[in-house]
């Protein structure tokens, strides 16, 4: 799975990080990013940050 932040659509809620903390961040700007050495879809919590965002910036693609 791969797991992508639409940065145009990001408000910075921040619900990202603390769902799935393994796989997202924030950057110096308070937007949610997927960490490099995150787990990717791997994560449990990745499909409950999906639903978690507020402005569903978040995509899952299942390969």
């Amino acid at each position: 799975m791969r797991v992508s932040i639409d940065s145009d659509l990001c408000i910075g809620s921040g619900q990202c990080a603390l769902t799935a903390p393994g796989v997202f961040d924030t950057d110096d700007d308070g937007f949610g990013v997927v960490r490099p050495e995150g787990e990717g879809g791997a994560d449990p919590m990745v499909k409950e940050a999906v639903r978690a965002c507020p402005v569903q910036a978040i995509t899952l693609d299942e390969d």
